[in-house]
């Protein structure tokens, strides 16, 4: 008698994510042209100067995430330690000669053409790579408190590598916050976390409230940093300084109403909203799009983290499920904290919109993340 043959699966792949992905891009395309054509026009000539620029990485960005979409995700697995230190030694260069700096902030390294590249975004995806394999590593032995210890000093050296060497606080929050996310994944008990979130939020009330209390001692600090916190406090105090572009950015929400003047119609993006194609494109949107706009966006970056989460359910093992979880941590966090800033909940941080704002290495190393979340994908098997 013949032996039957063991039934497999159906095969996946999430073509919903890649569908959402293929629709925000476009959707940032549509919105970084309504936003930026005014200032492309008087400072480069050509209204159409970032939409071009974007549009180029875009595409690019799309055939690397198709491309990495085909790789073997436990391929990372065996070179985890090479691509974190690669990620530092990146980090390092800005340090040196090659290393460029921009509206005041040392974070990119020069590249031919006239192109530059942050290298702190490869440092988000080498976390999430890196942790990911060594929670699966350890095992039980990350519940312990050495074992907290230890994922917790990978992801202080990361953090750490990312504010020493870049100056980049909003990214080394966000790489550190990756690193606990997963380990709270993790772990089977949750009361720690929650005592540490509880501390944490305890500590910056306490911090905001003796800063509020300071305020008029800190007036005259030169610390970028401290003069944005002192904004955020005391915004009309600073409206003709550091809160302008903050405040301008609440009055293009606020005059937007709940449907918006129409695509195009915004008058706060005419110079009076400083790079409103960067982290402020959202203010825009809500002038143009009004609240319906914001709320479609939110919608949005909600079925893609959903279909991330069902990824991260449905992987074939724990070193996908991390890696699926690690990605949606990222982007849930960006989406928050950008958000966060146009609203005024917290101070000016300088991270972007994901897929909307511009910015060409965000972008392509944002698509590559998404490949590997189309990589896990694939190796999903569906019960018949």
């Amino acid at each position: 008698m013949r032996k039957k043959k063991k039934k497999e699966g159906t095969k996946y792949f999430d073509y919903d994510l890649l569908l959402v992905i293929i629709f925000l891009m476009c959707f940032g395309l549509i919105m970084l042209y309504s936003t930026s054509a005014y200032t492309a026009q008087v400072e480069n000539g050509n209204d159409m100067f970032y939409f071009t620029k974007q549009a180029i990485i875009g595409a690019v960005g799309i055939l690397i995430m198709l491309a990495v979409s085909k790789i073997d995700y436990h391929i990372y697995a065996a070179f985890h330690t090479e691509i974190f230190l690669v990620a530092m030694v990146l980090m390092a260069l800005v340090k040196t000669p090659l290393g460029m700096e921009l509206n005041g902030a040392r974070r990119w390294i020069q590249l031919p053409g006239k192109m530059s590249f942050q290298p702190a975004e490869v440092t988000k995806i080498a976390v999430i790579l890196f942790i990911s394999y060594k929670l699966c590593e350890y095992g039980k032995k990350a519940y312990g408190i050495r074992g907290w210890l230890k994922i917790g000093a990978y992801g202080v050296v990361a953090a750490g590598g990312v504010f020493v060497l870049t100056d980049n606080l909003s990214t080394a929050i966000i790489v550190m916050a990756i690193t606990v996310l997963l380990l709270f994944l993790v772990h089977p008990k949750t009361k720690r976390f929650v005592v540490f979130a509880c501390v944490v939020l305890v500590l910056a009330v306490i911090v905001v409230v003796y800063l509020k209390i300071q305020i008029s001692d800190m007036a005259t600090s030169t610390d970028f940093r401290m003069r944005r916190i002192i904004a955020w406090l005391n915004p009309e105090a600073n409206s003709d300084k550091d809160s302008y572009q903050f405040l301008q950015g609440l009055y293009a929400i606020g005059s937007g109403g709940f449907f918006g003047k129409g695509l195009g119609n915004s008058t706060q993006k005419l110079s009076a909203i400083p790079e409103a194609q960067n982290d402020m494109i959202l203010t825009v949107i809500c002038e143009e799009l009004g609240v319906f706009g914001a709320i479609l966006i939110l919608c949005l970056f909600g079925f893609m983290l959903y279909r991330l989460m069902f990824i991260a359910r449905n992987a074939p093992d724990l070193y996908g499920s991390l890696i699926a979880a690690g990605i949606f941590s990222h982007i849930a966090l960006q989406v928050i904290l950008n958000i966060a800033v146009v609203t005024g909940l917290i101070p000016t941080t300088g991270v972007t919109l994901p897929f909307i704002s511009y910015g060409g290495t965000a972008v392509v190393f944002l698509l590559a993340e998404m490949g590997i979340a189309l990589g896990i994908s694939s190796k999903i098997e569906l019960k018949d």
